[in-house]
């Protein structure tokens, strides 16, 4: 093991505590957008005392920005003494919701039993400040090392990554010759290195009818009856054939190896406008219904498509006056980085030093921003690595370990050894 990055790290437990509380106590919930100048600039004040140089990116014109709800990201960099590769750690400083259930103040930064509480602390504030107390005890140790390093701060990861990660790599943030290297530090558990993830197809059905008096719906035509029928069709016909799919990808949990499709929501007739009165005795004549499709590598994105489609052409063949339309809200491929990839060699001999195993392999039930990466910057060599357990985000009462973070962050600096000095570790 390098003993001197490892005490370098163990020497700054508390820092990284007060770093990670820091960041939770920015309440970037996502939507609509809170907080996140503050946070970036908070961000940006910590790594400019240590000398990188910060910018702020607005994703302008990209979901939910205005200028009440900017869409800020900060991207960090530090060029070392000489010329060499880049390595880039990208984390999402936006939240989901709190919701219900805390037994601490969800943005408290609370503090206990060897545990960071909070929302965003598993996913993935704890992670941001691993990889910075990594970089900065690694600039520390080796202050000649060649290359440079990059950490950025980015936003709306949690609805899609697109004013945030997929916004900067439009701009060139995620390509060569800029970046050779990234890690995202999502909570995939110390021990596992995340190579990529399943594939997912948003869209919105909508099924038609027509308005009548409740008391004579004979005389209209009900979408939300026409909706009942696309669900018992999927019911009956579309969840066995997924089940029976299965993948060879390493995907975790064991569940995620299948194809699934959640219904996200369901909306027909008349909103809670009426509130707190009645509602008035009306046929719907609309329902809208938005299905969360996760596919596999071995899946073909337009079979994905049609195995919906079909189902509701049937349905329009077979049902008296049913009519629908489908709308795309997001498509996104499944990816997995090769295992021999230089960013997956150098975190596995980190993995390898600090636990003494070998590292699990694995991909993503859900996807991250490697999608943006990889598709728009077409940089390949990325991983999500990071502190925190999985099942623990966007849950009540969600925490990162102390212990997890620090064994994290030797990771992430023994990495940064293998890909900026070369140097191989015994």
């Amino acid at each position: 093991m390098n003993e001197r990055l490892s005490k370098t790290i163990d020497d700054r437990v508390e820092d990284l505590v007060a770093l990670t509380a820091d960041l939770i106590r920015f309440p970037t919930v996502n939507p609509p957008g809170e907080a996140y100048t503050p946070c970036a600039e908070y961000i940006a004040a910590r790594l400019k005392k240590r000398r990188f140089e910060t910018q702020f990116i607005r994703g302008e014109g990209t979901p939910g920005d205005n200028d009440r709800y900017p869409r800020v990201n900060v991207v960090a960099r530090f060029d070392g003494r000489s010329s060499g590769a880049t390595v880039h750690f990208n984390s999402h400083i936006d939240v989901v919701e709190a919701g219900v259930g805390w037994s601490v103040d969800p943005f408290a930064g609370v503090v206990k039993d060897g545990k960071v509480y909070g929302r965003g602390a598993c996913d993935m504030k704890g992670g941001l400040a691993a990889s910075i107390i990594a970089a900065e005890a690694f600039m520390d140790t080796y202050p000649d090392f060649p290359g440079a390093i990059e950490i950025s701060g980015t936003v709306d990861e949690e609805s899609g990554g697109f004013g945030g990660v997929a916004y900067l790599a439009r701009q060139g943030f995620f390509s060569k010759p800029r970046v050779d290297h990234v890690i995202i530090p999502e909570p995939l558990n110390k021990d596992r290195i995340c190579l990529g993830h399943r594939g997912v197809w948003w869209a919105e059905i909508e099924t038609k009818g027509e308005i009548a008096h409740g008391s004579m719906p004979f005389l209209g035509d009900c979408a939300v009856r026409h909706m009942g029928a696309v669900l018992h069709a999927f019911e009956d016909e579309l969840y066995p054939a997924l089940d029976r799919k299965q993948t060879k990808m390493p995907v975790v949990p064991e569940g995620a190896k299948r194809s699934t499709m959640n219904i996200n929501s369901v909306h027909g007739g008349q909103t809670d406008d009426f509130r707190p009165g009645l509602p008035s005795p009306n046929v719907p004549d609309w329902c809208r219904l938005t299905i969360d499709r996760r596919f596999l590598l071995e899946e073909n994105l337009d079979d994905v498509k049609g195995e919906v489609t079909a189902i509701l052409d049937r349905l329009k063949r077979e049902r008296p006056k049913f009519d629908y339309e489908i709308r795309d809200l997001m498509e996104v491929l499944p990816l997995m980085t090769e295992r021999d990839a230089p960013v997956v060699t150098a975190v596995a001999q980190g993995i390898r030093e600090i636990f003494g195993k070998e590292p699990d392999y694995v991909i993503s039930p859900g996807t991250y921003d490697q999608k943006h990466i990889s598709r728009i910057g077409h940089l390949h060599d990325c991983i999500a690595y990071g502190p925190g357990i999985l099942d623990l985000a966007h849950r009540p009462d969600e925490w990162v370990g102390i212990a997890d973070m620090v064994e994290s962050a030797k990771v992430m600096a023994i990495g940064l050894d293998v890909l900026l000095r070369g140097v191989r570790h015994n």
